[in-house]
């Protein structure tokens, strides 16, 4: 009986997990199971170990083997299939996080202005606003149905098939009701639609033009980018004051330990939040 077919299963079934993480989780669970003398089944602690141990040295990719590991062995003892978990032990290499990317919000505004002086200008700035406005992931926005267009927010299809509504402030509702205006009844589910074979404006599609708007905004092409729009995103309202959960939901992380990589980006601009908005803030160092 192949167990790791039947882990899958259960991983699609009842977790969501997308294809891509049910992909990656196939291709490390057969690596193991080939390279571990005895295979899965037949492996100890020190078994699993020393696999991880061989592995090259990237930490990410040890992390995820050891995540999939994990997983299959503690769904096996969940099924009662084995009476031991011999990957309770196993500790995550800790990964390195680059922080993220972003534009000031005055890069942000020339971005967006700068939408107007190439083609296609009225569907680009709604892209733009979008992203900006709402933090979507780039294939977010390009495959984005015209059913999730809510009026002031967005019903976004994320990963591992969850979804999540996002708001749009005005500036960016009304980019996108503009855009729908010159779209008009174009037969197709997309909110951009093209007549490529996906049927919508593809991910290199918008980064091509992003990268010209760049040029005409006199920014740096190798600074942006739509991941650098979703963390300005994020960025600017972390810097703000917004909470740190509100911001989790709407980007669609499923761990708040993603999220918090943003708390390092403008430690400045946090402190005067702080300051700003604590309540013991404004009595601190009155006393003599």
């Amino acid at each position: 009986m192949n167990y790791i077919d039947i882990f899958l299963e259960a991983l699609s079934a009842e977790k969501g997990r997308s294809e891509k993480t049910l992909a990656a989780y196939a291709s490390d669970l057969a690596h193991a199971d080939e390279t571990i003398p005895g295979g899965l089944m037949h492996a100890d602690e020190n078994a699993i170990q020393k696999y991880l141990a061989g592995l090259p040295d990237k930490a990410s990719s040890v992390a995820r083997h050891a995540s999939a590991l994990r997983g299959f062995y503690k769904f096996l003892m969940i099924e009662k299939i084995i009476t031991k978990n011999p990957a309770s032990n196993l500790e995550l290499p800790k990964r390195k996080r680059a922080l993220p990317k972003f534009l000031s919000v005055e890069e942000i505004e020339l971005l967006i202005s700068s939408a107007g002086d190439t083609r296609n200008a009225i569907r680009l700035r709604a892209m733009l606003e979008l992203v900006y406005a709402s933090g979507l992931r780039v294939s977010e926005l390009c495959e984005l149905p015209m059913t999730a267009n809510l009026g002031d927010k967005l019903l976004i299809h994320g990963k591992g098939a969850k979804e999540r509504i996002v708001p749009m402030h005005p500036g960016a509702a009304h980019a996108l009701n503009k855009w729908l205006d010159v779209r008009g009844d174009i037969d197709s589910k997309y909110v951009f639609p093209s007549n490529g074979k996906s049927g919508h404006i593809t991910r290199d599609g918008f980064f091509k033009i992003l990268k010209k708007c760049a040029v005409l905004a006199g920014i740096e092409p190798h600074r942006v980018s739509p991941h650098v729009l979703r963390h300005s995103f994020a960025s600017h309202l972390l810097a703000g004051g917004a909470n740190l959960r509100a911001i989790q939901v709407m980007l669609g992380h499923e761990d708040i330990s993603t999220t918090q990589i943003y708390t390092h980006v403008m430690p400045e601009k946090l402190v005067e939040t702080v300051e700003q908005h604590h309540p013991l803030a404004n009595i601190r160092g009155t006393k003599k």
